[in-house]
């Protein structure tokens, strides 16, 4: 009897987490923009540390962070596309959507702004000065949330960029500011990247400020009708602690201290009408 007591006293950690937290890793599926910024390097291990669950990232374009977890080949997804979550969320495969933060797209480019946008404030209308001039501009043409608004500026001057000037990376936004660095072209980027990339990069922000590059990320579990290796309880433990107080006060001072301002604002709770940027 004794024995038993002990095995069971032994055990009680991991069955009040639900039994199974010990090897059931939860899969983030998130945007290489919250991985680039190093948001991920300071929330994952202070999730680990409150859930007890193993946390495993995989961090790719909005809509193949997305895609995955419709397939239930994630337990959570972190993302920044509202129009494409919306979708998911309306189809079933993703639930609960909560807005855990925002930060701005700038568009950068060469001091010498070949194509003479600092004095634009229309991120659309800049778009267009920089194909009439034909300066360079790396997309990063991986249907991440960056590229969908990307697109969207894009429809919006009336243009559909095509030729050498138009240069496509297929790849994350740390690896398309390289690019744009070294090939002295313009680019749209989240501010967060931008500023952990900043000393590594000639470019600078030339616009900001324009309401449709406002840029909100929310945090999505995954239905487990999605396939049968879905963690659920996982999923909704980290989406959980995305919008916790204490997370939201990390988040709120994340950036500060390197780089003089913080990378995002904390806005679990709102809806999207409240942020005005």
């Amino acid at each position: 009897m004794r024995i038993l007591a002990l095995l069971l006293f032994l055990a009680a950690p991991s069955l009040l987490w639900g039994g199974e937290i010990s090897n059931r890793n939860v899969i983030l599926a998130t945007t290489t923009s919250t991985q680039d910024s190093g948001l991920l390097d300071l929330l994952g291990p202070l999730f680990v540390k409150k859930s007890g669950y193993p946390l495993k990232t995989i961090a790719v374009g909005t809509g193949q962070a997305l895609a995955l977890a419709a397939k239930g080949e994630a337990d959570v997804t972190l993302a920044h596309a509202p129009e494409l979550e919306k979708k998911y969320v309306a189809e079933g495969k993703l639930l609960n959507r909560r807005l855990v933060m925002y930060n701005d797209f700038v568009i950068i480019g060469p001091p010498s702004d070949p194509a003479k946008i600092k004095s634009i404030k229309s991120s659309s209308q800049s778009l267009k000065l920089i194909s009439g001039s034909h300066a360079r501009f790396v997309s990063r043409g991986d249907n991440s949330g960056t590229h969908n608004l990307e697109q969207f500026l894009w429809k919006q001057s009336g243009i559909e960029p095509k030729g050498a000037w138009y240069i496509e990376s297929g790849q994350g936004m740390g690896a398309t500011l390289g690019i744009a660095n070294d090939r002295n072209g313009y680019t749209l980027t989240d501010r967060a990247t931008y500023l952990a990339f900043q000393k590594r990069l000639a470019l600078v922000i030339l616009l900001e400020g324009d309401k449709p590059l406002l840029n909100i990320y929310s945090v999505m579990e995954v239905n487990p009708a999605n396939g049968p290796r879905v963690n659920a309880a996982g999923g909704k433990a980290f989406a959980d602690f995305m919008v916790a107080p204490e997370t939201q006060a990390v988040i709120k001072n994340f950036g500060l201290e390197k780089y003089g301002q913080p990378l995002f604002v904390p806005i679990a709770g709102k809806r999207e009408e409240e942020i005005e940027g």
